[in-house]
């Protein structure tokens, strides 16, 4: 197979390293990244200053590149300049931390697997549950046996998939659940903190991931030590209300 590789951890990420290691023995892969970490841009694109590309390290029969712009950027630039074929998947992670719930909408990983199914590539998001992940081995594994699967397979057009493994070694992970995205909230605080100069500011953190109770949320999976995957679509048209909106008769005043 031909891959692109990207994330939103930079290019020395250990969560993207793990992935060249498990991929570049048996494919051609290609990985094209942030210079730094780009964690929770969501799908940002870089507009008012220039890119800049700068060859990193061999990897096998590949490179790596790191990108002075977002992990969207980084996907645009590969599709549109650097990449000299067409990858048969674009695989987006070993992001330390999951990716479930609202947390799709900030996700750098996730914005550039969207980027991908956006250009037409098949493509997925790989997260590992922890911040502190350890078992980056396991999720690579597991991302390149579902790399070669969405190869051959027919995704529908605008559609990418969305992983996310349990931190646990691989006798642990208690199977593999297809789920829906959890709409559970983030509980979320503001420090307010004074700078030197005894002007107000604010850090935000003490993020916690609430979850539902549902077993097929991608967040409930993964507390319950499975692999989450999530079939995630780009089109974000509400289908089911365009009929009853349409009912308003909504008018140019």
């Amino acid at each position: 197979m031909k891959i692109l590789l990207t994330n939103d951890d930079g290019v020395h990420a250990p969560g993207l390293l793990a992935l060249e290691k498990s991929l570049s023995g048996r494919h051609t892969v290609v990985t094209v990244a942030p210079d730094r970490e780009r964690s929770a841009v969501s799908h940002a694109i870089t507009l008012h200053v220039p890119l800049r590309v700068t060859r990193v390290r061999e990897h096998g029969s590949g490179m790596s590149y790191s990108v002075t712009g977002t992990p969207a950027d980084c996907v645009k630039l590969a599709l549109g300049e650097l990449l000299e074929f067409r990858p048969d998947v674009v695989v987006s992670g070993i992001n330390p931390g999951p990716n479930v719930g609202i947390n799709l909408n900030y996700s750098g990983t996730v914005s550039a697997a969207r980027e991908a199914a956006l250009l037409g590539c098949r493509a997925i998001a790989v997260s590992v549950a922890s911040p502190e992940a350890v078992c980056f081995a396991v999720a690579a594994e597991f991302a390149a046996v579902l790399a070669a699967r969405v190869a051959g397979q027919a995704l529908v057009p605008g559609v990418f998939l969305n992983v996310n493994v349990p931190d646990v070694p691989r006798e642990e992970i208690r199977g593999v659940r297809v789920c829906r995205q959890g709409s559970a909230r983030l509980e979320e605080a503001f420090h307010r903190r004074l700078d030197p100069r005894n002007h107000v500011y604010y850090w935000q953190g003490s993020e916690t991931q609430l979850f539902g109770d549902s077993p097929d949320e991608d967040g409930v999976a993964l507390r319950e030590r499975c692999i989450s995957v999530t079939p995630v679509r780009c089109d974000m048209t509400e289908h089911g209300y365009l009929t009853e909106l349409s009912a308003w008769n909504l008018e140019v005043p």
